[in-house]
């Protein structure tokens, strides 16, 4: 029984394949070349067809397909590191848009989930919804204090549909990567399988009101950005209630300067959000569309924004902040030698990866770029530039950063449709050099010395038993090797007692710097910035005088 329906699903989609010409795109694949001649007496091939474009042909499909195969298509609109460019343009046209389910089942999830009537709940709860996705349905209320409040409901039984066309999507990537070369390079079971994963985890919405509460802790108190805040007592992981906001939709340029926006400050504040958000914070709203992103025009002259719909997220490993940092600021800086060479440290590149015909690589894509200013130059662009140089050198797919790239291309998109001029590396360098010097720099050292002073305070009782207990064994050591002539006890005597010395003024120095460098974060701007110099230039010197002595 369980067969019937996939049989029947694997029926639609050959209709619809067919529908749409893809049929004659699938029988391009050489495997498939001697199967041609019986394809061509199929009934359906008979009838002369319009046949539209390939990439067109593609997306007209998934919407038929319905909504699970239209989110896919919007994943695989981000994989622009594998897909032809026009494939891509065409999937990310797909709107997730698909017809409400009545609102009395929505209404029974709610009382089910929160178990009580929802009348209970809410003051007021309006049975036409506000808008219908994929996903979920999303209902406007208010609630007992008067709060307004937006409820997102997961759709009934969608897991299970979900599944079921998962299933197949996995079916048909196997057959894919079987059939020919290139489907087995473009590795569609791992598309599939990141898909699976990102739409299950869209599916949780407790999941999302977490990213939610995160990023509003992020950004609490920012001019720039506002997160809804959420309402944790009415949250399940199918229904979700978040306060209500309002503002003009991020891609309603027309409205926005109707209003009198200030369209410079709006852009580079678009731009400032996703670099905090990737170097400072390394949690990043990875869905920031235009329909995801509200403009607060208050104060027109000073908008800010606000951001919905956090089902998708990410976030770096210092590793991949430091690539892409050390990336882009070789790449404005034209070190294509030193992007080679990162690409091989981070081990995303094999080892034996010769730099000079990656650098050379490089080089032939960037440089017609830099031909151009740099209000011109796409910065999301270049960086897929960048990974599918990097793919002819056998440079496995980083999810995390395709992520990333999407994001990029998002927010710079949106970035230029409110002003044109928008010069993203004028915003973007001082944040990479920051990070840089955080991670690199003077700055790291005094981090890292400020953070471990608390451990190095914790153990410093401990550390006379320690040097003790090194001494009575160096002692123990030197006993048992009495039989050595005397010249070479008294050898080894001193030698006990320069190393004691080093440790001794290591102890010192070390604990003069930490300190100098603690009063200096601690008394940064005041009179006793001199003590902190004092302070950590005896340490250093110290220390240099331990480590260096013979």
């Amino acid at each position: 029984m369980k067969l019937f329906p996939q049989a029947k699903r694997l029926v639609l989609i050959a209709r619809v394949m067919i529908r749409y010409g893809l049929d004659e795109l699938l029988l391009s694949v050489p495997s498939l070349h001697s199967v041609r001649f019986v394809y061509k007496l199929m009934p359906w091939k008979w009838a002369k067809r319009e046949i539209p474009e390939p990439a067109i042909g593609i997306r007209s499909a998934l919407e038929d397909l319905g909504p699970v195969f239209v989110k896919f298509g919007q994943v695989l609109s981000t994989r622009r590191d594998m897909l032809p460019e026009e494939y891509a343009n065409e999937l990310a046209k797909l709107q997730d848009k698909v017809p409400p389910f009545p609102s009395d089942q929505a209404i029974a999830i709610i009382e089910e989930s929160l178990e009580q009537p929802v009348d209970d709940v809410f003051k007021r709860f309006d049975r036409e919804p506000l808008a219908a996705a994929s996903i979920a349905q999303v209902y406007s209320a208010s609630l007992h204090n008067g709060q307004e409040v937006i409820v997102k409901v997961v759709r009934p039984e969608i897991e299970n549909v979900i599944q079921q066309d998962i299933n197949l999507m996995y079916l048909m990537a196997k057959l894919l990567s079987r059939l020919s070369h290139t489907g087995k390079r473009l590795r569609p079971v791992e598309v599939v399988a990141e898909y699976e994963k990102t739409i299950f985890d869209e599916l949780d919405l407790q999941r999302e009101a977490a990213n939610a509460n995160q990023l509003r802790r992020n950004f609490e108190d920012s001019p720039d950005l506002y997160i809804p805040k959420i309402y944790w007592d009415h949250c399940r992981p199918n229904v979700m209630v978040m306060e209500r906001i309002y503002g003009i939709t991020g891609g309603d340029i027309a409205a926005l300067k109707a209003a009198g926006t200030d369209m410079k400050i709006l852009a580079e504040r678009g731009v400032d959000i996703f670099f905090t958000q990737v170097f400072k914070h390394n949690f990043f709203h990875a869905d920031m569309h235009p329909g995801n992103v509200f403009v607060d025009i208050t104060n027109p002259k000073d908008p800010s924004y606000i951001s919905v719909d956090f089902g998708i997220v990410g976030s770096l490993s210092l590793l991949d902040q430091r690539y892409l940092a050390e990336n882009l600021h070789a790449f404005f800086n034209r070190d294509y030698k030193r992007v080679a060479e990162v690409h091989i440290e981070s081990g995303w590149v094999p080892p034996e990866t010769s730099v000079v015909e990656f650098e050379a690589a490089i080089r032939t894509v960037c440089e017609p770029i830099f031909q151009l200013t740099f209000k011109d130059i796409s910065y999301g662009k270049l960086l897929l530039r960048l990974f599918q140089t990097a793919q002819r050198f056998d440079m496995e797919v980083q999810p995390q950063l395709v992520l990333l790239q999407k994001t990029l291309l998002n927010i710079e998109g949106m970035g230029r449709d409110v002003y044109p001029d928008l010069d993203l590396w004028v915003t973007a360098k001082p944040f990479i050099e920051r990070w840089m010097d955080e991670q690199v720099g003077f700055r790291s050292l005094v981090n890292g010395a400020m953070k471990n002073f608390p451990k190095f305070v914790e153990q410093l009782p401990a550390m006379p038993v320690t040097v003790n207990e090194l001494i009575t064994q160096m002692h123990s050591e030197y006993r048992q090797k009495s039989s050595v002539d005397h010249q070479h006890a008294l050898q080894l005597q001193q030698t006990v007692q320069r190393s004691n010395q080093r440790v001794v003024s290591s102890i010192v120095g070390s604990a003069l710097l930490i300190a100098g460098v603690v009063n200096n974060g601690l008394n940064q701007g005041t009179d006793l910035g001199f003590l902190s110099l004092m302070l950590g230039g005896s340490g250093l010197g110290i220390l240099l005088f331990a480590l260096l002595r013979k």
